[in-house]
């Protein structure tokens, strides 16, 4: 499979009209609208969408609808770098006193 092909039947007409008007009522335009907070990817942005990829962002946006809750990219995790990984290790309250000692303000969540 060549880059940026899709790997699946092609969405049918209903799908994407479907997806058109629910990404409509999620307040975007249209397809490159939505790319950055849906996270499509740029053939996606283009209209061009597996049958599966499209249903599966109705699903998604169906569900955000009826739940009342916009709809989010998903996490996309990097890798952590050696100095993240330790610093995920330590207490809070030694994050807290560091980043005082270095001049910032911490406040605590309540």
């Amino acid at each position: 499979m060549a880059f940026g092909q899709q790997s699946g039947p092609p969405a049918t007409q209903g799908q994407i009209k479907e997806l058109l008007a629910l990404l409509a009522n999620a307040g975007h335009e249209d397809f490159r609208d939505a790319r950055g907070p849906l996270g499509f990817t740029q053939r996606q942005a283009g209209g061009k969408f597996t049958r599966d990829e499209a249903q599966g962002f109705i699903d998604q946006l169906q569900e955000a609808e009826e739940s009342g809750t916009p709809v989010e990219r998903p996490q996309q995790r990097a890798a952590l770098t050696s100095v993240e990984r330790n610093l995920q290790g330590l207490p809070a309250e030694a994050l807290a006193a560091e980043l005082q000692r270095r001049g910032w303000i911490v406040i605590e969540p309540t």
